[in-house]
């Protein structure tokens, strides 16, 4: 699990795309990765013009969304929190004026921001701007008539080691985070 599933809650958060010409060879390669990587069946996909809802292979996860966005907020905005609360203690340690002179409104406006900002990333993260390149090229892949591997990989190793294997076959590759 990387660093942004323990943000977001979801199982796979990072993705990897090859584009082919060729769907009998696009799904030849996912056996082999699958195989290669000891990966389920519903890790690689091949994503193909004839789908009749590519979006479900390239992000599987969409029906949590709500609880993505829940999760992201909720822990983003404790850790705003608890780093807004670090940098009072570190002011007022410091012994800056405004803060020691009203250290409870210091306090609330300090801690208030912070949760404020981390709710703000909280919001980035929802929103996930690292996926909308990986969607788009499969997209244009699909509207070009040729197809994709899709690899939702549960951590950055396993998500490398399928770029380098999609790659080394002569996939067009893109991953997320």
């Amino acid at each position: 699990m990387n660093l942004l599933s323990s943000v977001t809650g979801e199982m796979s958060d990072s993705k990897v795309a090859a584009v082919f010409d060729d769907e009998s060879e696009a799904r030849a390669i996912a056996r082999q990765v699958q195989h290669m990587l000891h990966m389920q069946p519903a890790q690689v996909q091949v994503v193909t013009p004839h789908d009749a809802r590519p979006g479900r292979k390239l992000e599987p996860e969409g029906r949590g969304i709500f609880r993505t966005i829940l999760v992201a907020h909720y822990r983003l905005g404790l850790a705003g929190l608890g780093l807004g609360a670090l940098l009072f203690v570190c002011l007022y340690l410091a012994g800056l004026e405004p803060v020691v002179l009203s250290p409870r409104l210091a306090a609330a406006l300090i801690i208030g921001y912070g949760g404020v900002f981390g709710l703000m990333a909280g919001g980035l993260v929802s929103l996930r701007p690292d996926h909308t390149p990986y969607v788009a090229k499969v997209r244009t892949a699909l509207d070009e008539g040729r197809c994709a591997i899709v690899v939702h990989a549960f951590d950055d190793s396993e998500r490398d080691r399928a770029q380098e294997v999609l790659a080394a076959h002569g996939g067009e590759t893109i991953r997320t985070l």
